[in-house]
Formats: structure tokens, C-alpha cells, sequence
């Protein structure tokens, strides 16, 4: 076989492998749309709950006292009462249990919650799929534009909410939300975004790229984990504070919100995940800084695309800060990681697409 013939048949396989990347994306939507609807099914049938509809009443419950137990005394018997025990406290001012989750504890309900996960496996495995034929279709990482970044974010970020699921965290009540905000990321990608398969620019043929862009992907999908736990907090926060102050809060509110955890485990939860993958953050900065100098001949230039990933560091730096030293929990810090996680969104669509610097490459 001539040069040209090996050449001609290696372009056709990477061609074809590219149109078997975009029908695993497609099916890929596809089936995480089956998910989202079992997910709302799921939502529904909770919402017809006994166990959902009673939720709310829970919430003025501050303790659950334990049965009295009989022991022996002096020949005789003595009941003796357990202590009660608090069932969830809440940044010290209030004492709330988790709801029971999406299903309210409906039967039906919680089937189409494990369907839904279910497909969301099946999907999230279509999706990865889509991703590697990418690469091997470009015979390099898939990172080298927004769309390849879009396909592998989401994928990473559905990864995330399972990994969490199979360490036995209960979250499922994070399955809409993800998969609804995927299902537009996905279209966004393949509708604005799609770009044909190419090689990247000479300056990004290194092994930085494996190392940089794979660990900011994964931060990314761990901020955003953070922060639908962040906002679904403010909702739950808001509905506690109506029921304390003896307000009456609507009939649908009731019904979705009662069924979320507490919103000290919501706060917690956010927390927790923003503060575990924050170092990962750091060390994304500091690779990328030592790319640069490779690339470059600089270690770091104030580019928009470094300027604004120091100004996402800092917001999360900041929050985490509020927390350990001044004790901002609540809504006030809450208010802090959505900025900071506003800044994360702003480094990778506003400034890949608004905003010309030494990161252009990764246009559309």
C-alpha cells in the first residue's frame, strides 16, 4: 500500500469514527431523556405520598424520643424513659429531619427512581463512549474545543452523581436536576458548538494537556455538583424559615421541598464537595501555569482565561475561608460559592467565547 493510499484509508477511519461519535452523543441524549422523564415520574408519584404529604409536619418535630425500656431494681421492675434524641440539627437554630427523598416514599415512585438511575448508567456509559471514539477519531485527548470539552464535561459530571450513588450517598434527589441541565449542555453542544474533527495547535501537543484540562473538567463537574446542592439549600432554607415563623407555604413548594434533606445536610453536603475538590483546583492553576512556561515561555501572562481561573481560586478560597474563620454558614456563604461558581462559568463560556486571548484556540 502507497503512502497516499495509507493515508487516504486512515482519514476515512477517523472520519468514520467521528460519525460514531456523534450517533453515540445522539443516543446518548436520547436515553438521559428517558431518564428525565422516569425522574419526573419519580417526582410525581412521591408527591401522591403519605410519607411525602406528612413530611412537612416532621419538621416542627425538634425530637424523637426513644420507647421506654424496663430493667430490673431491687427485686422488682423500673420503667425508665431513654433520653430523646435530636434528629438533625441545623446551624444551631433549628432541629429538622431529612425529607424521605423524590419518591416521598411511595413505592411506585421509588421504582421509577431506580429506573431512572438505571438509564442514567446506560447513558452516562453511551456518552463516554462518544467521548473515546472522539479521540481515537483525532488520535489525541478530547479537549481541544468547546465542543469536545461540552461532550466530556457532562459525561465527567453525570460520573460524579454516580460515583456518589455507588458510595451509597443519599442523592438521588440531585437526578433531575443534573440530568435536565445535561440534556442542555448536550444540545447546546451539538447544535451551536459541534466542531468537526481536527488536530490541535502546536502549542497544546503535550502531555499538560492530559494532566491540566482533565483535572479542570473534573473540577468543574464537582463545582457544579456543588452548587445545585447549594441552591436547592436556599429553597429548603427559605421553606424552614416560613414554617418556623408560622407561615403556610404553598402547596407545590410543599410538596417538592419537604421531601429534600435538611437544609443543614444540604449546606453540609455543598460544603463538604466544594472544600474536598478545591486543592484539585489549585493544583489545575498550578499545571496550567506550568504549561504555559512550556508553551509559551512564561509561567503565567494574566491571559483572560489565567486571570479568570485565579478569580474562581479566589471566590472559593474566600468561601472557604468565611466558614472556618468567621463561621459564615448558611446563606451567606451559600451566596459566596454561587458567585464563586459564577466565575467558574464565566472563565469557560464567557471567556472562550466573548473574549480573544492565548486560549482562543478552544473557540467554536
Amino acid at each position: 500500500m502507497t503512502h497516499a493510499a495509507a493515508t487516504e484509508l486512515a482519514a476515512a477511519t477517523n472520519e468514520n469514527l467521528a460519525n460514531i461519535s456523534n450517533v453515540l452523543i445522539y443516543s446518548a441524549m436520547a436515553v438521559y431523556t428517558l431518564a428525565f422523564f422516569a425522574y419526573i415520574a419519580e417526582w410525581l408519584l412521591g408527591s401522591r405520598s403519605k410519607v411525602g404529604r406528612t413530611a412537612a409536619a416532621l419538621t416542627e418535630k425538634t425530637q424523637v424520643a426513644k420507647p421506654a425500656v424496663t430493667v430490673k431494681k431491687a427485686g422488682g421492675t423500673a420503667v425508665l424513659e431513654r433520653p430523646q434524641v435530636v434528629v438533625r440539627a441545623a446551624a444551631g437554630e433549628r432541629d429538622v429531619p431529612d425529607g424521605p427523598g423524590a419518591h416521598g416514599g411511595d413505592e411506585q415512585g421509588d421504582l421509577y427512581g431506580r429506573i431512572a438511575v438505571s438509564l442514567t448508567v446506560l447513558a452516562f456509559a453511551i456518552a463516554a463512549g462518544g467521548v473515546l471514539t472522539r479521540a481515537l477519531s483525532v488520535q489525541r485527548a478530547p479537549w481541544g474545543n468547546m465542543y469536545e470539552f461540552n461532550i466530556t464535561f457532562s459525561t465527567v459530571a453525570v460520573g460524579v452523581y454516580l460515583a456518589f450513588l455507588a458510595l451509597r450517598k443519599n442523592i438521588r434527589w440531585l437526578g433531575l436536576p443534573l440530568i435536565t441541565t445535561v440534556l442542555l449542555d448536550l444540545g447546546v453542544a451539538v447544535t451551536v458548538l459541534y466542531t468537526a474533527s481536527d488536530q490541535l495547535v502546536p502549542a497544546l501537543h503535550s502531555y499538560w494537556l492530559y494532566i491540566h484540562v482533565s483535572t479542570a473538567i473534573l473540577c468543574g463537574a464537582v463545582f457544579y455538583v456543588g452548587a445545585v446542592g447549594t441552591i436547592l439549600y436556599l429553597f429548603k432554607d427559605t421553606y424552614e424559615n416560613k414554617l418556623a415563623t408560622g407561615g403556610k407555604p404553598g402547596r407545590f413548594a410543599s410538596s417538592v421541598l419537604e421531601r429534600l434533606p435538611a437544609s443543614a445536610s444540604l449546606d453540609k453536603f455543598s460544603y463538604r464537595v466544594n472544600a474536598a475538590v478545591f486543592p484539585l483546583w489549585t493544583f489545575t492553576i498550578i499545571a496550567g501555569a506550568i504549561w504555559a512556561g512550556d508553551a509559551w515561555g512564561r509561567y503565567w501572562g494574566w491571559d483572560p482565561k489565567e486571570t479568570w481561573s485565579f478569580i474562581t481560586w479566589v471566590a472559593y478560597a474566600g468561601y472557604l475561608h468565611a466558614r472556618a474563620t468567621a463561621g459564615w454558614k448558611g446563606r451567606k456563604a451559600a451566596y459566596i460559592a454561587l458567585i464563586a461558581f459564577a466565575c467558574w462559568l464565566f472563565n469557560y463560556y464567557g471567556v472562550n467565547l466573548f473574549v480573544n486571548g492565548l486560549h482562543s484556540y478552544a473557540g467554536v
